[in-house]
């Protein structure tokens, strides 16, 4: 028996976001983007905050998730979220506001020198929410600068450092 079509189901720890009958989803993983078509084999994958896109006919909408995880089959889609948010639901200047204060107190703790689990622990909360208001600007259509940091447990990675010919650093003009 041929499959049509997928149901796309989101649900966040506030109960079931989205359920919806499509035919094509893809989804941010911590690895790249999928994507499933109906009749897919099975999957299971690591979602990262990103833009979920699914086709209905020939319309394409787009919803922001958080991080969770993703499981798939022929013809559906789970994805466990902490976050969801549906470009209707999202006020910009207040996501560009709390973007901004979020950013000024990341800047803080990166400066200094990590030495204790509870400031590793705010850093990564200060990156997983940085990239969630990031996401949600980019699903309204007004995107920040890219500083989303989805691979980065601890803040920014620094830049490479360049030697002459003794092996000595040199001065990049930093």
């Amino acid at each position: 028996m041929a499959v049509d079509k997928i149901e796309l189901e989101i649900v966040t720890p506030k109960g079931k976001a989205l359920s919806v009958s499509v035919d094509e989803v893809t989804a941010p993983s911590v690895t790249g983007e999928f994507g499933v078509l109906p009749g897919h084999v099975p999957l299971v994958a690591s979602v990262r905050t990103g833009i979920v896109t699914y086709r209905q006919g020939s319309e394409s909408k787009r919803v922001a998730v958080g991080a969770g995880f993703a499981e798939a089959g022929q013809n559906k889609v789970l994805i466990l979220a902490e976050d969801y948010a549906e470009r209707s639901t999202i006020e910009p200047v207040l996501v560009r506001k709390e973007l901004s204060e979020v950013q000024a107190k990341l800047e803080k703790v990166l400066a200094e020198i990590v030495t204790s689990d509870a400031t590793r622990t705010e850093k990564k909360q200060l990156i997983d929410r940085e990239n969630w208001l990031a996401v949600q600007l980019e699903l309204h259509g007004d995107a920040p600068a890219a500083t989303m940091r989805p691979f980065e447990e601890y803040g920014p990675v620094p830049p490479p450092v360049v030697e002459d010919e003794d092996g000595k650093p040199l001065d990049n003009g930093a």
